[in-house]
């Protein structure tokens, strides 16, 4: 496979290859002369491994944009290189046109993934970041938004509940914080729409 990818980069115009080493040891001293502006790693090496190798390579060399080239789709380890400073995630599967321009994308600052990859850096952060929870309006909440509803005043919204005016503005603006809305028409429309009043 490296010698494969060895000769795909040094025969392909606009590439060069200033190196192909069989460990990352090996690859932190050999880049010491012309160091990489791309360097393509695999996670599975004799050694270190390459997830945990990402961030001495970094170090040592911070121009150098390390892409990981590996069978592994675990999440684990995707995450693992992507948090140590990974720009980009290609599994070997990946034809050789399409392995060149995730190279070149990196190269201009890009971060290229295989799409199963993608998929599965959407559904982390999907799962890290879950849509907002439905507002959870208090009784009284819901019972002065039914009155304002059926067009109660405040005043007479207040008397209906045995509650101060004051007390009423308070519900109202815990409400509008709720339910992210600004008048009361707006209030009454999106909690209809939620059926949280009737």
């Amino acid at each position: 496979m490296r010698d494969g990818l060895r000769w795909l980069f040094a025969s392909s115009e606009g590439f060069r290859c200033v190196g192909a080493f069989p460990n990352v040891e090996t690859a932190l001293e050999g880049l010491a002369s012309e160091p990489a502006d791309v360097l393509l790693l695999d996670i599975h090496l004799p050694g270190m491994l390459g997830s945990e190798a990402v961030p001495f390579i970094r170090q040592r060399y911070p121009r150098t944009q390390v892409v990981m080239l590996t069978v592994y789709e675990s999440e684990d380890k995707v995450f693992e290189s992507l948090r140590n400073g990974a720009a980009g995630y290609v599994l070997k599967k990946t034809p050789p046109a399409e392995l060149m321009e995730a190279v070149r994308d990196t190269h201009r600052g890009g971060s290229p993934m295989s799409s199963e990859i993608a998929r599965k850096v959407i559904d982390e952060l999907r799962r890290s970041n879950p849509p907002p929870e439905p507002a959870r309006l208090t009784p009284q909440e819901r019972r002065l938004l039914e009155l304002l509803a059926e067009g109660f005043s405040y005043q007479g919204a207040g008397t209906r509940m045995n509650i101060s005016v004051n007390t009423v503005r308070n519900y109202v603006r815990s409400v509008y914080d709720k339910l992210q809305v600004s008048t009361r028409s707006e209030a009454v429309g999106k909690a209809l729409r939620r059926r949280l009043i009737r």
